[in-house]
């Protein structure tokens, strides 16, 4: 085995509208100031874009992902899972809360999805009880699991995906409070929670790398996935772009996977080693709900990074540039894949990165060594 591809995409946000429309819908109260209703973020999708079918098939929110799934065939598939899987009614008042009811869990497991990270800012918004109902429903669908646990060992337990020939991808996620997370939702010997870094210092950077180095072994590839950063804005902050670079440096971290803000952000190639600062959202219900329109919110990526199997340094980075309609991804259209084009090549001149459209409408990162 010479590389190694990855997918890698946004937040994956399938409570709320996602929800109701699948096999088995939560009760659709909501306790938010603007709509107290799951259906109504159906419905404002539905005036957007047209009718949405209901009870649809696991696979449907999926869409054109899952033939881009199959072309490429990744040896491992990873994503922010920002949604609750529970019917626990404990909800927190934090002003939005997700849920997905654990029978809709087929909906993840349909794309084949190896590991979902949950150091985020959704995963307790049923309390406690939901996450414990989280983590017993996806690991019983077969789901590896990174950034939450029952204590603060297990939220901060690496994820082990195996490759061939004794190899794995190790996948250790972390979530920040610059992301919405509450202080109060961090692990704790006693308590589940999430795995909250308390700052971007060289010295937490080497606590991770003590981590790191105590399960690495010869062969593995790391991939840090965080959650930090506001929804909106393209500014990487000096603290970021310092700690994602000692992560590769000091940690032996292979990719960094960025994730929180609703739209794509600038990408770096720090020592070989990819950076996505921002993976912008994936699935969600956001669908007819206006503000922020120039950020293009609808719009995002699958990430294909090939990786060298011996080093962890990035071969080529493959962008399917995509877009969310009627709760379902789709191919982005010729235009919009020049926007994103357009918004890698502007956003990632400070870092030596560009963007180059194939005739096939997928996307190759290029970068300066």
């Amino acid at each position: 085995m010479q590389a190694v591809t990855l997918f890698l995409c946004g937040d994956v946000m399938t409570g709320r509208g996602i929800d109701q429309i699948l096999p088995h819908p939560c009760d659709p109260a909501l306790h938010e100031s603007f709509v107290q209703h799951a259906l109504g973020y159906v419905a404002l999708a539905e005036s957007a874009h047209g009718t949405i079918p209901r009870r649809v098939a696991p696979d449907y929110i999926w869409g054109d992902a899952l033939a881009e799934l199959e072309r490429v065939r990744p040896a491992a598939r990873i994503v922010n899972l920002e949604t609750a899987v529970t019917t626990s009614d404990d909800w927190l008042d934090k002003g939005i809360n997700y849920r997905m009811h654990p029978a809709n869990v087929a909906c993840l497991t349909a794309a084949e999805i190896d590991c979902c990270v949950l150091a985020n800012n959704h995963v307790l918004d049923w309390g406690r009880a939901g996450l414990l109902e989280t983590l017993h429903t996806l690991h019983g669908a077969g789901l590896r699991t990174a950034g939450a646990g029952r204590n603060r060992t297990e939220a901060s337990t690496v994820a082990e995906i195996p490759l061939p020939g004794d190899h794995r991808i190790l996948v250790a996620a972390f979530g920040m409070q610059s992301s919405g997370i509450p202080v109060q939702w961090a692990a704790t010997d006693e308590s589940p929670g999430v795995a909250v870094l308390k700052d971007l210092s060289d010295r937490t950077a080497d606590r991770i790398a003590r981590s790191v180095a105590a399960v690495k072994q010869s062969g593995d590839l790391v991939v840090a996935s965080i959650h930090w950063g506001g929804n909106w804005g393209y500014e990487i902050s000096a603290a970021e772009q310092r700690f994602a670079r000692r992560l590769i440096d000091a940690a032996g971290v292979d990719v960094v996977h960025g994730h929180s803000s609703h739209h794509p952000k600038a990408i770096e190639v720090h020592a070989g080693k990819l950076v996505l600062y921002g993976c912008g959202d994936f699935v969600n219900d956001y669908e007819g709900i206006a503000g922020y329109e120039s950020y293009r919110g609808d719009l995002g990526f699958m990430y294909f990074p090939t990786l060298s199997a011996a080093t962890g340094a990035l071969v080529r980075l493959e962008l399917v540039p995509t877009q969310l309609n009627r709760f379902r991804v789709q191919r982005a259209p010729t235009e919009d894949v020049q926007w994103l084009a357009e918004l890698l090549q502007r956003e990632g001149r400070w870092f030596g990165t560009g963007a180059r459209v194939r005739e096939d409408g997928r996307i190759e990162l290029a970068w300066s060594a």
